[in-house]
């Protein structure tokens, strides 16, 4: 079984899932210096890692994070926005909600 992690790389503003240690995807963000609401803009997976719930992993990783933090959600990102709405445990971090 593949040692899978979720981390938060702030200096690329992202979270990033590695699979054994190798990057395979990332969901990026914009964060207002002052802010705690955070706006997903994009999430890709690595062709080569596709089809393994990576994405889904991912999401929910940097939401679990967001929770810990006390941040709120703003989703710009399709892939993020589907997630939420499949999710309803998050709807509290959803910015408006």
């Amino acid at each position: 079984m593949s040692d899978i992690v979720v981390v938060h790389n702030p200096g690329q503003s992202a979270y990033e899932v590695r699979v054994d240690g190798e990057l395979a995807g990332s969901t990026h963000y914009r964060r207002a210096s002052d802010s705690a609401v955070v706006d997903f803009t994009h999430t890709e997976i690595d062709s080569r890692f596709e089809g393994q719930g990576l994405g889904s992993r991912l999401v929910a990783g940097a939401l679990d994070d967001l929770r810990w933090q006390g941040g709120r959600v703003i989703a710009t990102c399709p892939f993020v926005a589907a997630y939420l709405k499949r999710h309803p445990e998050y709807a509290d971090l959803v910015l408006g909600s």
